[in-house]
C-alpha cells in the first residue's frame, strides 16, 4: 500500500428495488480526520463494507493505497477497523481477545499489552468482556483496529457507549494518529463532536453525495446569506423595520435572528427606526445547522 489515501469512485450499490448507495465518489486523505457523515439510511455503513470487501458494489471501485482491500497483503498491518460494537467471547478477558486476534495475523503478542494501554484498558485487560461497559467493548474494539499498527484507520459509530471522558480521549487519540500522517475514517451522527474532531467531512443522503471538504467550508457554504443575532427592547418595532429585506424569528430567550442581511445593515435599520439596541452580533451556523440543511427532506427509511 502506497500512502493511504482512500477513493470512493463511482460506487453504486443496489439491492434488489433499493439503491443504497448511488454513484457515490469522495476521497480521504492521509494525516486528516474525515467525518462521513448522513442520516440513517443514507448509505454510510453500506459503503464502509464495500470498502473493506464485505460486500460486492454494483458498480465502480473503493481503493485504499490505490488498492482494493482484497488485494492488500496481510491487511491487518495497513488498515484497521471497527463496523459495529465489539464482540468477543464472553468468557474471555480483554487482553486474551487480543491476543487471540494476533496469534491469528501473526502478530508479536505483546502487541496486545500495547494496544490495551493506547486505549487506557489496562488495568481491565485481566477482566472478562462480559462484565465490560459498552464503552470499554467499544475502547476494545478500537484496541483491536489498532494491534496492526495500521496506516488507515476505518470506524462506524466509534463513541458509541463512551463517556464525555472518552468522547475526549477518543477525540485525541484520533488527533494525535492524524497528526503521524494516519488516514483516518470515521462515521457518527454526533455532529458537535465531528466538529471538534474532524479536519474533513464527507456528507452523503439518500446514497448520493452532498457535500465535501473542510469543516470550515461545509459551514461556510451555508452561512453566505448571513445570520445576525439582535436584542432590544423593542422587539415588535424592530421587526417592523427589518421584515421587508430580511427573514427575522423571535428566539426563546427573546433575541431576533435576522437572516439576509449583514450586521451594518441591521444597525442602520435599527437606527433609522430609532430602535435601541442591546446586542448585535453576527452568527455562524455550527455543523449540525447546516448538516440538517443539507439532508433536509432526504433521509429515507430502508
Amino acid at each position: 500500500m502506497s500512502d493511504g489515501q482512500i477513493v470512493v469512485s463511482g460506487v453504486t450499490k443496489v439491492y434488489k428495488d433499493v439503491r443504497a448507495v448511488d454513484n457515490l465518489s469522495f476521497t480521504v486523505e492521509p494525516g486528516r480526520v474525515t467525518g462521513f457523515l448522513g442520516p440513517n439510511g443514507a448509505g454510510k455503513t453500506t459503503t464502509l463494507r464495500i470498502l473493506l470487501n464485505l460486500v460486492r458494489a454494483t458498480s465502480g471501485v473503493a481503493t485504499i493505497g490505490g488498492q482494493r482491500y482484497a488485494d492488500l497483503h496481510d491487511p491487518i498491518r495497513h488498515v484497521g477497523a471497527i463496523l459495529e460494537a465489539s464482540s468477543a467471547h464472553k468468557g474471555r478477558t480483554g487482553r486474551n481477545h487480543l491476543r487471540v486476534i494476533c496469534r491469528a495475523a501473526g502478530l508479536p503478542l505483546a502487541r496486545a499489552d500495547e494496544a490495551l494501554a493506547l486505549v487506557g484498558l489496562t488495568p481491565a485487560g485481566k477482566r472478562k468482556f462480559k462484565g465490560y461497559s459498552l464503552g470499554m467493548k467499544q475502547r476494545l474494539g478500537i484496541a483491536a483496529a489498532l494491534l496492526g499498527d495500521p496506516q488507515v484507520l476505518i470506524l462506524d459509530e466509534p463513541a458509541n457507549g463512551l463517556d464525555p471522558e472518552g468522547i475526549r480521549w477518543m477525540r485525541d487519540l484520533l488527533k494525535g494518529l492524524a497528526d503521524k500522517g494516519r488516514t483516518i475514517l470515521v462515521s457518527s451522527h454526533l455532529l458537535s463532536e465531528m466538529e471538534l474532531l474532524a479536519d474533513d467531512v464527507v456528507i452523503i443522503a439518500a446514497g448520493k453525495l452532498v457535500q465535501q471538504g473542510t469543516v470550515d467550508q461545509v459551514i461556510d457554504s451555508m452561512a453566505q446569506t448571513g445570520r445576525v443575532r439582535v436584542r432590544t427592547p423593542d422587539v415588535e418595532k424592530l421587526t417592523a423595520a427589518l421584515s421587508e429585506a430580511a427573514s427575522v424569528r423571535t428566539t426563546e430567550d427573546g433575541a431576533l435572528l435576522v437572516t439576509g442581511m449583514e450586521p451594518p445593515a441591521v444597525g442602520a435599520a435599527a437606527l433609522r427606526a430609532g430602535v435601541e439596541l442591546h446586542e448585535l452580533v453576527a452568527e455562524r451556523p455550527d455543523l449540525e445547522e447546516v448538516f440538517l440543511e443539507l439532508t433536509k427532506g432526504k433521509a429515507e427509511i430502508r
